[in-house]
């Protein structure tokens, strides 16, 4: 009976090892969601809501490093060990001068943040918060993730991720009970997951057998120059992607910001869905590139139509539920909130389309189209967005932000066309 099981399609859709990467990424995501929502309450009720302000603030000038620490190793390093996956020499060079170049970083993110509050006297209200969140760029220098996609095994690392998780609520729980402890909220976030990462990396030097042995200068230098790029794209992407508060925060009042705010965070996390899609078929999809090209276009097609479907699903439900989703995130009724949120419901879908053109350009390493569109796109949301915004305000940089993904949609067709035809006519033929 469980063989014939086995044999449905249901079981054969679940066991695709690009479905499971995309699940079990999606629980890492929606792991680290719920806990954000659930430590809230928590955090103001301990340390007060100036302090728990101060470190959201510490913490959004570390997630602005993690783009340094980062690197675009995100987006390289599962490509190059889904190519390699039954070659463990060449993973273990890989593995071991990943996670040295990474660290390097961190370790370059800690001083300039050292430099900045010490040298400079910045950040003076969360100085001490800042110095203690730092851990966090180690935490996200270790992580390894991208070994674990590139090798199509989610599972483990995402139930480690919800494990450390669970370790900071019962951290903050335990030790933080007033404003004066308020430093110790980052450090311990990045101290639990400094841990399970440390142990993830002995899993995969002790179980998988890929050896942690000494660092190739070179080649961690040459890994910097070759991710520059994709660099560049991470922090331009980051900008379009987070810039629009800025933007609003220049031309409209405090209480405007907040019901902005309050609509974009539910859209941020919806528009995780199509970059969660790419991340998930990308190891898949590079082999499939590199050994039969007619496959992967097959493979790409049926990826993209399944994912504009899921898109409008998507759209539709945030712009119809709108009301509602507001009514229980503020617990009060927000109009102005549900006229953005209704708005921009519109965004996952809209960056659902450009899922075949990333992969694309993920596959055949063009990283220098992928940099130019990120800074095509960051330019024209800048810009369109600040202009919009200053004669319509929130309404403005709305349809500002939706204009910016059909436009990078457009721009990375036509770079595609114009420099790479082949991959435009297999995909889209």
């Amino acid at each position: 009976m469980f063989e014939k099981l086995t044999l449905l399609p249901l079981s054969n859709f679940i066991r695709n090892k690009s479905i499971q990467n995309f699940l079990f990424l999606g629980i890492i995501q929606s792991s680290n969601v719920l806990i954000s929502i659930i430590s809230m309450p928590l955090l103001i009720q301990s340390i007060g809501v100036d302090q728990f302000g101060l470190v959201n603030l510490a913490l959004s000038v570390i997630v602005i490093m993690n783009v340094l620490v980062v690197y675009g190793f995100n987006l390289s390093a599962p490509r190059e060990v889904a190519i390699n996956q039954q070659d463990k020499a060449t993973l273990s060079h890989l593995v071991s001068n990943i996670f040295s170049g990474k660290i390097i970083l961190a370790a370059i993110a800690t001083i300039l943040i050292l430099v900045g509050a010490f040298g400079f006297n910045l950040f003076q209200e969360y100085q001490l918060i800042l110095v203690f969140s730092s851990l966090l760029l180690f935490s996200e220098a270790t992580l390894p993730l991208w070994f674990f996609q590139g090798m199509e095994k989610m599972k483990l690392v995402s139930i480690a991720n919800i494990f450390s998780k669970l370790l900071f609520l019962m951290g903050i729980v335990l030790f933080i009970h007033s404003p004066e402890q308020s430093h110790w909220v980052n450090f311990m976030l990045g101290l639990f997951g400094l841990i399970i990462n440390i142990l993830l990396i002995f899993y995969i030097n002790r179980v998988l057998g890929i050896k942690i042995i000494k660092p190739e200068w070179s080649e961690i230098l040459k890994s910097y120059i070759q991710n520059f790029l994709l660099f560049l794209s991470s922090a331009t992407s980051f900008i379009s992607t987070n810039g629009g508060l800025i933007i609003l925060s220049f031309f409209s009042v405090a209480e405007t910001l907040g019901m902005y705010s309050l609509a974009e965070r539910v859209v941020m996390v919806l528009r995780l869905f199509p970059a969660l899609i790419i991340q998930a078929i990308f190891p898949n999809a590079s082999k499939l590139y590199q050994a039969d090209p007619v496959r992967f276009y097959k493979f790409l097609k049926n990826v993209y139509l399944r994912v504009l479907l899921a898109g409008i699903f998507i759209s539709a439900g945030t712009h119809f539920a709108a009301p509602w989703i507001i009514q229980v995130l503020s617990r009060s009724d927000l109009q102005e909130s549900v006229m953005y949120l209704k708005i921009l419901a519109a965004v996952p879908f809209l960056a659902c389309l450009n899922v075949g053109n990333v992969t694309l350009l993920l596959v055949a390493d063009l990283k220098e189209l992928l940099f130019k569109a990120s800074w095509m796109m960051c330019v024209y949301m800048i810009i369109v967005s600040a202009i919009l915004t200053y004669y319509f305000g929130g309404i403005g940089l709305c349809f500002g932000i939706i204009s910016t993904e059909i436009i990078v949609f457009l721009i990375c067709l036509v770079l595609l066309y114009r420099h790479e035809k082949n991959l435009v006519h297999g995909f889209y033929s």
